[in-house]
């Protein structure tokens, strides 16, 4: 009886160091003898030692920081660059098989392709076209690790990091860009004040006495500020006016 008991002890011993628990967000990779035997989904799991062993895998999606990096652009702009991209496992065996560390390997060649992109592009084009440069990333490191079982979902461009001396030239660019917008913008205004000039004096022109009624309007506008002093110009129709007047008089006289 004894020795029974030590073999039930035994063989549930055996089965305890045996079970493994897989989480719903891990597969686990399943080899016997060395050999890959098949992927191990979620649950208690028996693994029996020495003769198999299991990997497990995390399938959920990664967030992997790609560190700063020297860049040369297109037109030889030296940059320095970081993103983050995001991937996940979605055929564990290859992940485990294919490849011997994913993760490094998806930073790895993250951090090479980024700055074989920034080559192919000038310094302008990547400022404005940061979505496009992220987009062309994601698709060539996509495509180079799904023999290893890697979907990468998206990569974003954090931070372009540019040297000083570049940093002021743009400075003054984007300065010289806003005033050409100050200069065009007050011309436009300009156009219109005058063609609106013109319109008023036109209208003022056809109207008999609307001239001297915007004088006299002008005058009682003056007349509210003491401070000023005011030269007023006698309007040519006026010195007429008085002309004629005087002319009628001096012929009622010889009369």
């Amino acid at each position: 009886m004894t020795i029974l008991y030590w073999v039930i002890g035994a063989i549930l011993f055996i089965i305890v160091i045996s079970i493994r628990q897989i989480k719903e967000y891990q597969r686990g990779v399943k080899f016997q003898f060395g050999k890959f035997k098949g992927m191990m989904s979620p649950g208690w799991r028996l693994i029996f030692p020495i003769i198999q062993n299991m990997q497990k895998v995390d399938i959920r999606v990664k967030a992997v920081d790609v560190p700063y990096q020297e860049a040369i652009t297109r037109d030889n702009v030296s940059t320095k660059i970081n993103a983050v991209i995001y991937y996940k496992v979605k055929d564990a065996p290859k992940a485990i098989i294919e490849v011997e560390s994913y993760t490094y390997a998806v930073s790895q060649l993250a951090q090479t392709t980024m700055r074989n992109v920034c080559g192919e592009m000038e310094l302008d084009e990547l400022l404005s076209k940061r979505d496009q440069a992220s987009d062309r990333i994601r698709e060539i490191v996509d495509k180079l690790t799904d023999p290893w079982g890697i979907e990468v979902q998206s990569v974003d461009l954090k931070d372009i990091t540019l040297p000083e001396e570049m940093q002021r030239v743009i400075a003054k660019q984007a300065e010289a860009e806003r005033e050409k917008r100050s200069v065009i913008i007050k011309a436009e205004g300009e156009v219109i004040a005058s063609e609106n000039l013109r319109k008023a004096a036109e209208t003022l022109s056809k109207s008999t006495g609307a001239l001297h009624l915007r004088t006299l309007a002008t005058i009682n506008d003056l007349s509210s500020d003491q401070s000023n002093t005011v030269i007023f110009a006698i309007p040519l129709e006026i010195l007429r006016a008085f002309e004629t007047f005087n002319r009628k008089n001096q012929v009622s006289d010889k009369e």
